[in-house]
């Protein structure tokens, strides 16, 4: 998957996740890089919304009752994701994010399949998840995933709710 080193999907309860595992890092880049492309960009961690810098300052208190993945080559964490536990019968995956520099060497894909097996093994019915709809990418990566578009649960304009059911 990459030139140096294979990937590895390393899974982690939320509330067993350390302060050197990477996810801050990654959560800080996606946060960053979300708030750009929204038109609201920032320079730094400390200017993001709160319960954005909260994520990223501390992972662990903000994903304690889910499930992390992060995507690991070479001891370094490229990638991450977060599968909530179930709620009526669902999980939903959130925080989705691979290095730029690795993006299309299936990274995202690795994720997701982890995500949906651990999904399947928490014995919800269906996965769901929302995406900011300029991610055209991510979104058609989704829907060769299985993924499709559902009615909205989340009230923000240009996001897009999608389902894939287990």
């Amino acid at each position: 998957m990459t030139d140096q080193h294979e990937v590895a999907i390393v899974r982690r309860a939320g509330q067993d996740l350390s302060p050197d595992d990477g996810l801050s890092g990654l959560l800080a880049a996606y946060h960053l890089r979300t708030q750009d492309e929204k038109g609201e960009g920032v320079e730094r961690v400390e200017e993001l919304p709160e319960r954005y810098r909260e994520e990223v300052r501390d992972p662990r208190g903000a994903f304690g009752k889910d499930v992390v993945l992060l995507a690991v080559s070479g001891g370094t964490a490229v990638g991450c994701l977060v599968v909530t536990g179930p709620v009526a019968g669902r999980c939903e995956v959130k925080r989705l994010w691979t290095q730029p520099a690795l993006r299309g060497r299936g990274v995202a894909s690795a994720l997701i399949g982890a995500a949906l097996a651990q999904a399947g093994e928490s014995g919800v019915s269906a996965v769901r998840l929302s995406v900011w709809q300029w991610r055209t990418g991510a979104i058609a990566l989704y829907e060769r995933l299985g993924f499709t578009v559902v009615e909205s649960w989340d009230g923000r304009e240009r996001l897009v709710c999608m389902e894939r059911a287990l």
